[in-house]
């Protein structure tokens, strides 16, 4: 990694930029005073945004797999998103993918491919759908997220999971696995679903405690160390789980920031990374059921 982004500041003010607590004019200015001068600060910002020429671990085109684009009525609203699962006509335990601020990207969709490659099947959701779906400008993207209502779009991603449950290639069982502000909506979802089996959120918002008591689904929650922003909600949420008597697992990743797992990103930690995600694997077996192998 870049010895300048060992700067933790550096880390933070970008945090807080890319999740709207301040603008880019704001970002900028403090970037500059961080960096020294306004031409370090510019060359700089390449390294902290993401680079989705790294996005693709699993080709798209990768001959296992059978990828297509699927859609489902979410109360009046056309919610679209990439379904993946390895070829043959064995029903599998079902996992929605829901995306960080960036919407459907190729790094989610990669994310995917390798729980397809796992035995599952896989639908990355595109919370932007009710928008025209997920431009290729990040930012944009980023923006358009912003202008959603968050109740409104937790009720349409929860409506996969029924689409889900019902679907040809679907056992029934329904998992959800979501990043950063995927991750605020995986807890949200678990309050709507009382259908939903396993949710697993990174660096998630927390829903509000009084929801609590709503949850059915076992829940495994990955937190990052050195993210301050979401790990204030986690004492709160912690106890409301416990005096609600839920099923929960929390796991909190020492000296790494938040958006650990996505490798397109300065922020990725490999070893992290691959912990949380054998977690993840391993909980959607236990919880949703081994799927077939082919």
């Amino acid at each position: 990694m870049d010895q300048r982004l060992s700067d933790q500041r550096v880390v933070d003010l970008y945090d807080s930029f890319t999740h709207g607590v301040i603008d880019r004019r704001t970002f900028l200015d403090r970037l500059t005073e961080v960096a020294g001068s306004t031409a370090a600060a510019l060359a700089l910002l390449p390294l902290l945004q993401n680079d989705y020429a790294r996005a693709e671990t699993i080709p798209a085109n990768d001959s296992r797999l059978i990828a297509e684009t699927a859609s489902y009525d979410a109360g009046g609203t056309r919610m679209s998103g990439y379904l993946v699962r390895l070829k043959g006509g064995a029903r599998r335990p079902a996992v929605i993918v829901v995306h960080e601020n960036r919407g459907l990207n190729p790094h989610i969709e990669d994310i995917a491919r390798r729980l397809a490659l796992e035995g599952f099947l896989a639908f990355a959701v595109d919370g932007l759908s009710p928008l025209g779906g997920t431009p290729s400008d990040a930012d944009r993207a980023r923006d358009m997220i912003a202008t959603l209502n968050a109740g409104d779009t937790a009720q349409r991603v929860a409506a996969a999971v029924p689409f889900l449950e019902r679907h040809q290639g679907s056992t029934g069982a329904v998992g959800a696995v979501g990043f950063c502000w995927g991750g605020g909506m995986i807890n949200r979802i678990a309050v709507l679903s009382p259908d939903l089996k396993a949710a697993v959120a990174y660096y998630g918002a927390q829903p509000p405690v009084a929801d609590v008591p709503k949850i059915h689904a076992a829940l495994l929650l990955h937190y990052a160390g050195l993210d301050s922003r979401i790990n204030a909600g986690i004492p709160a949420y912690e106890a409301a789980l416990k005096a609600a008597d839920k099923q929960f697992t929390i796991y909190i990743y020492p000296d790494v920031n938040h958006a650990f797992n996505n490798d397109t990103t300065s922020r990725y930690d490999k070893a992290a990374a691959d912990l949380a995600w054998s977690r993840t694997v391993a909980f959607f077996k236990e919880k949703l059921g081994a799927p077939p192998k082919g």
